[in-house]
């Protein structure tokens, strides 16, 4: 679990990541929520271990913390020179996120719905769109 300091680090680190569209069109990763929705990817650990090196790097540049800092761009920037690939499973898991939440869909416009063909609405467990291949019959022998 992230303490609720970390949680709001992770929000402004996430809008540093993917910051708000200049014309407003587009929210910032951090002020659609997406932390919540990261921390289910199993990232907790990788992501408090990550604030807590953005946070020793402020502190170095005299800062109390990457939340307080006014640079956190730089100090991105520095972790990511430090440690390559440190951000690489958040970032991954930032924009695979950020670029299918409808409000951002709508904001690029896109219709958020399932892509292929104009999406079909398919009800979770219903096999019998199926049944065309069921009776096939399988596609190898028994050995």
């Amino acid at each position: 679990m992230l303490t609720p300091e970390q949680d709001h680090a992770l929000t402004l680190l996430l809008d540093e990541l993917i910051p708000p569209s200049e014309d407003g069109r587009l929210p910032g990763a951090g002020a659609l929520g997406l932390a919540e929705g990261l921390r289910e990817h199993a990232l907790t650990p990788s992501i408090a271990q990550g604030l807590e090196r953005l946070d020793a790097l402020a502190g170095e540049q005299g800062a109390a913390s990457f939340a307080a800092a006014g640079n956190r761009e730089a100090l991105l920037r520095a972790l990511d020179t430090e440690s390559p690939g440190a951000l690489g499973g958040l970032l991954f898991h930032t924009y695979t996120t950020y670029y299918q939440h409808p409000q951002v869909l709508e904001g690029l416009g896109v219709d958020p719905r399932p892509p292929h063909p104009k999406g079909y609405e398919i009800e979770a467990g219903d096999l019998s769109s199926l049944a065309a291949i069921r009776q096939r019959g399988p596609l190898y022998r028994e050995a």
